[in-house]
């Protein structure tokens, strides 16, 4: 069992480390309170050669693997959630599906201008009455002489005002009583598609979450992704790859709640002394490094067995899991090793955990994870 990074992922987690600390950590704060899109960060990404990262060379990606791409999004998240969140979602749910499921034409067409950040990744799945239960899908597609004409809505859509085109389920026809739901590629700015983008957020204020309205849009049936009728298939095997974001965005996050409840903790002075050298502290903050450790190694190791080609569903399940409640966790106790200052948005942590509540709730809330790690062991 080796747990060294290759040299390549090390050179990865250098590169994006010295960008993340550079050139995205020092809006951070300001992002947050204007919710201004963190646009040229991705541009200088893109011309990095990061916005295609574990997709073939062929259509302009970098060729690396899943465990690159957790190490990436950790250390984006570890800046900056917002685009922790806006990477994780443009790899894993607008590249990954059309990687997975398209046609050699379609991958030309659309996966290439998402590796080359021409275009964000976004994925149409979650609807008003169809979050965790997905089958509850109520936009229709339905075949129109060679096209399908879409009628329905999309709730947190993340990357959509940014997103040339993306992947959305559909009920495409019924088979034995049971809906058949399609996944299909539709342009952004096609006739009576729209995207909205007004959500008031707790946080993750810099990433863009948007509505999706689809009036009578009108598409190719050739932009069908996948076989007809497994579009509910397609999306659990999306969501499997998801959730390692979903993990590695929350190590990130621990990270960075870690890295400054130890640097003000030993800054800080108390009853003449620093509040680092009180036992009672020390033990919190060797409690949060030992969380962080744990999550972290469960997310490459989710990462690693994806990479293989092994089944990861549960050690995805369980990253996602862990770290997304860890996330929480270690933000709460930097905010109370803070005390006062923690409350206050100057030093950070209060962001930390507005960011990280979401990672509970996201790509299939905690309870769901339990759902799917019970199903895995058997119960």
């Amino acid at each position: 069992m080796n747990f060294d990074l290759t040299d390549e992922q090390q050179m990865i987690r250098k590169t994006i480390r010295e960008f993340a600390d550079e050139v995205v950590a020092p809006g951070a704060i300001e992002r947050d309170r204007t919710k201004e899109f963190p646009k040229e960060i991705f541009r200088q990404l893109g011309e990095m050669g990061m916005m295609g990262l574990p997709f073939d060379e062929k259509y302009g990606g970098a060729g690396a693997d899943t465990v690159s791409f957790a190490i990436v999004t950790e250390e984006l998240s570890r800046a900056c959630a917002s685009t922790g969140i806006t990477y994780s979602a443009h790899i894993s749910l607008g590249g990954a599906p059309l990687n997975l499921f398209g046609t050699e034409e379609q991958k030309q067409r659309y996966l290439v201008p998402i590796c080359t950040g021409e275009s964000l990744g976004a994925f149409g799945l979650t609807e008003p009455n169809a979050g965790s239960d997905a089958g509850g899908t109520q936009t229709t597609a339905k075949p129109e002489g060679d096209d399908f004409v879409i009628n329905g809505s999309k709730v947190f859509i993340t990357n959509a005002s940014h997103a040339k085109h993306l992947a959305l389920t559909a009920i495409t026809g019924m088979e034995d009583g049971k809906k058949e739901i399609s996944a299909i590629i539709v342009p952004t700015d096609a006739d009576g598609f729209k995207v909205i983008d007004n959500y008031e957020k707790m946080g993750l204020n810099a990433s863009n979450t948007t509505e999706l309205v689809l009036e009578n849009v009108r598409v190719p049936q050739e932009n069908l992704l996948g076989k007809r009728g497994n579009g509910f298939r397609q999306f659990l095997v999306t969501l499997d790859g998801g959730r390692i974001g979903i993990g590695a965005m929350a190590v990130g996050i621990a990270q960075a709640a870690f890295d400054r409840s130890l640097q003000y903790a030993k800054e800080r002075k108390q009853f003449g002394r620093a509040i680092a050298d009180f036992q009672v502290n020390q033990f919190k903050l060797a409690d949060m490094a030992l969380k962080i450790e744990l999550a972290r190694t469960m997310v490459h190791k989710a990462a690693w067995l994806k990479d293989q080609g092994r089944p990861f569903s549960k050690e995805a399940a369980m990253c996602k899991l862990y770290a997304s409640e860890i996330a929480m966790e270690v933000a709460d106790e930097a905010i109370q090793l803070h005390g006062g200052y923690g409350y206050m948005k100057e030093y950070e942590v209060e962001r930390y955990m507005r960011d990280a509540k979401l990672l509970e709730i996201g790509e299939g809330t905690s309870e769901v994870q339990h759902m799917v790690i019970a199903r895995q062991i058997g119960v």
